[in-house]
């Protein structure tokens, strides 16, 4: 059972107009979808299915770096049962590649492949197996290139260059081709910083490459319409970035390419690039019948990004009396063989690779590379998740040459409102590093070895090793760990971030009705339920409806970033309020003559009816309305951001800035060397909890990510080939219910004025600080350094 406290300081702002009306913001509504999903009748994209369909298959690449000499697909189209071969040449248009922010990726490999499961071909088939078997059957010939796998090899004078004759905007500004981006950030002046250092401390950091393991895989369904163009059903993180992608492939325009949102398995940033969308379309397009493409375990890995792996070397000063004198980063991100959200995570690791500290003197550099890898991109914590992996290693380093408390040491440095950043923006909400801290060491730790009580009636899944049955409790010792995270909040550095909702407001069999319309992608993060509750709050009904999300209304950006409370959110709320004083503009025209208080009062919606704000009831809402419909589309933006400048790394970047911080305590069986998590217990500042229920879910669900990738998850890529070793749920292991402690939350609620209702994004930043607390917690318990995710078996027993 989560446990919670709500704290809410005297007279911070919260811009909550207090109402009543049942299932509003605040309260902890269920999900609409929940039962659907844990009952198992919820429809996912996978799920879909339409009369005559024909089945999709992506033929991949089996190399990482190659030439592609020929191509046969005669046998392959000579198949019963096949519709349709695709490759490279069988495009529509010129326009044949596509990307988030740089349009590097081609929509099939042409010439040449780049990394391993590199799209090749496509098939259509009547049967999903008669697609694969003709997949089978095209004959590739490729002479394999030497590959580009690390900072090394990408960077040496005769590097091969992953994307020749490069001419995006970033080129500029990178000393190397195989460079995708590089960010410095530069404040003060580190060489003097470090001569008032007492102590110095250096450490080298790296960060696997971890999946989103989504349980949904990729998948759509395309149908071709009678107007020549088609309609795309599909899982995906941001239905308008898709579309521009897609569209001018297809050589559509944008109106003649109808997406609609289909049931998400999942996303965690893995459904921000295209997947399979493109290749639905053609297909469908080239044989004028729906296709439906459903991707397996194995291809998924292959069909998304990953997070960026990482290698990080970082250098804190601190005088003798605990304050920290400077800080000197290096960061490298591996991105792989295309740029997908490279240079923003790049942003992000370099401007949060401070962490939540008072730091006056710093110099970091972060670049993202382009190597033979698989692509990487968008995850949960987005670039802050590695830097936060070593900034906690680097805290414990120097409080423990200090010999201070981990804690306090951190406390001391804590930034807090008022703080500046190493970019120069000042924090200017709440910023309570200092207290979340505090609470998680202040909680109660659980029992020690609580199976040693039980004696031979011992539960074996409390000890390391688990059912496994193989410790018994010889060379079991505890550890406690610490760790604290920064995450922004929306999109950065100038980016025009916004978000559009449409809200109806009308009578139905005499019950006044609101319909919510939106493009927001329902990923899994409750965002159906908490528009429902905006919607009750300010138009004080029960009824509300949710329009499935499509591209038939405004776009609403990406469920990514935390942003979709605050900005699709905040869309909702606005036209929202836009209906209500319509509403009222109604009722004075009707009513206002009966009434004074109809022109002079504040008036509100509440249950249905028009209130003053002392709760007298003007009118019902049904009667105000009668066979009048009230129907508002409005666009919702946060305050404007800046780039951060291309050599210093100064400027206005972010929106908002949220922090989490953990306490993790573990039991390790030093001479086997496994790790049982007991407890993550984890303090939060959610600025305003709209949903608790919610809250607590998301952050319970973040931490245990982050505790995957402490222990457990890493996609394995051969350094030798490129070639990713194990692309199963057998051999990349993500946390069970049995892997997974128990997950104490503390609710902050300090609210930010400048946000809808003075929430905080919240569903990044338990990600971070989890990681880092569970390795201080392993080291503490062992004495081993660890500066490695995750942390394997024969790290703990020296057998490497």
């Amino acid at each position: 059972m989560a446990q919670n406290t709500r704290t809410v300081p005297a007279g911070t702002p919260t811009n909550v107009t207090q109402k009543h009306t049942k299932g509003g913001i605040g309260e902890s509504t269920l999900r609409p979808d929940g039962t659907l999903k844990v009952t198992g009748e919820f429809a996912y994209s996978s799920d879909m299915w339409h009369e005559d369909m024909l089945w999709g298959q992506t033929l991949r690449s089996t190399v990482a770096h190659a030439e592609i000499v020929s191509i046969d697909i005669s046998e392959a189209l000579a198949m019963s049962g096949v519709y349709a071969v695709l490759t490279y040449d069988d495009l529509p248009t010129e326009v044949k590649n596509y990307g988030l922010e740089i349009q590097d990726t081609p929509v099939l490999a042409h010439g040449r492949v780049r990394h391993h499961g590199e799209p090749v071909a496509l098939i259509a088939a009547d049967h999903p197996e008669t697609a694969r078997r003709a997949a089978a059957k095209v004959k590739i010939e490729y002479k394999e290139l030497p590959v580009v796998t690390d900072e090394a090899s990408a960077l040496a004078p005769d590097a091969p260059l992953i994307h020749e004759g490069r001419d995006d905007h970033h080129i500029g500004h990178v000393p190397h081709p195989n460079i995708v981006h590089r960010q410095p950030i530069i404040r003060g002046n580190v060489e003097e910083a470090r001569k008032r250092a007492d102590v110095i401390v250096e450490g080298e950091y790296v960060f696997g490459m971890q999946d989103q393991a989504f349980l949904g895989p990729e998948s759509g369904l395309a149908v071709p319409s009678e107007d020549g163009g088609v309609d795309l059903y599909v899982a995906t993180q941001w239905l308008h970035s898709d579309l521009k992608q897609i569209a001018p492939v297809l050589g559509l325009p944008e109106e003649k390419v109808r997406m609609t949102l289909s049931g998400v398995g999942g996303a965690f940033g893995g459904r921000e690039d295209l997947s399979m969308q493109i290749h639905a379309c053609l297909l469908a397009l080239r044989t004028g019948k729906p296709v439906k493409i459903v991707y397996n375990r194995f291809e998924s890995f292959f069909g998304h990004v990953h997070r960026h792996p990482a290698k990080l070397h970082y250098e804190h000063g601190a005088t003798k009396d605990g304050k920290l004198t400077h800080l000197k980063a290096r960061i490298v991100l591996d991105g792989g063989a295309y740029a997908s959200a490279s240079p923003a995570v790049v942003g992000n690791a370099s401007s949060l690779g401070a962490g939540p500290y008072v730091v006056d003197d710093v110099e970091i550099e972060a670049v993202a590379l382009y190597t033979n890898n698989p692509p990487c991109g968008a995850m949960r914590g987005f670039g802050a998740v590695q830097a936060c992996f070593a900034y906690e290693a680097q805290m414990d380093k120097v409080a423990a040459k200090l010999g201070m408390d981990p804690v306090e040491f951190r406390r001391l440095n804590a930034m807090e409102q008022g703080t500046i950043m190493p970019t120069g923006q000042v924090v200017d909400s709440p910023a309570p590093v200092a207290e979340l801290l505090r609470r998680v060491k202040a909680r109660p730790l659980p029992p020690e070895q609580q199976w040693l009580a039980a004696g031979e009636q011992a539960d074996v899944r409390a000890l390391p090793g688990g059912l496994s049955n193989t410790t018994h409790g010889e060379g079991v010792v505890r550890g406690v760990g610490y760790a604290v995270g920064i995450k922004n909040v929306g999109f950065s550095e100038g980016f025009d971030d916004y978000s559009t909702a449409r809200v109806r407001l009308e009578v139905i069999n005499g019950e006044p009705v609101a319909m919510v319309h939106t493009a927001m992608a329902e990923v899994g993060q409750g965002g159906v339920t908490v528009h429902a509750q905006i919607a009750r709050t300010e138009l004080g009904v029960t009824q509300v409806t949710i329009h499935p999300a499509d591209t038939q209304v405004g776009s609403a950006g990406s469920t990514s970033a935390s942003r979709q409370t605050y900005m699709t959110g905040g869309a909702v709320k606005n036209t929202c309020e836009q209906v209500r004083e319509a509403v009222l503009e109604i009722g004075r025209r009707k009513f206002g003559s009966y009434h004074p208080a109809w022109a002079t009062a504040e008036l509100l919606l509440e249950n249905g009816k028009v209130v003053t704000d002392g709760g007298e009831v003007l009118a019902d809402l049904a009667d105000v309305l009668e066979d009048e419909a009230v129907d508002q589309e409005h666009e919702f933006r946060h305050r404007p951001t800046v780039p951060f400048d291309l050599v210093t790394g100064q400027g206005d970047g972010h929106v908002q800035y949220t922090f989490a911080a953990h306490r993790a305590v573990v039991e390790v069986d030093t001479e086997l060397g496994l790790v049982k998590v007991i407890e993550l217990a984890t303090a939060q500042d959610v600025g305003k909890a709209l949903n608790m229920l919610s809250v607590v879910g998301q952050i319970q669900g973040g931490t245990t990510q982050g505790l995957g990738v402490a222990v457990m998850e890493e996609i394995i890529v051969d350094p030798k080939t490129a070639k990713v070793r194990n692309p199963s749920f057998t051999d990349y292991l993500i946390p069970t219910i049995l892997d997974t402690p128990t997950i104490p939350v503390d609710v902050l609620e300090l609210a930010d004025p400048k946000a809808p209702y003075g929430l905080r994004g919240l569903g990044e930043a338990p990600t971070l600080s989890s990681t880092p607390a569970v390795l201080a917690a392993i080291r503490n318990a062992t004495g081993l350094e660890l500066n490695k995710t995750p942390v394997r078996p024969e790290a703990l027993t020296g057998t490497l």
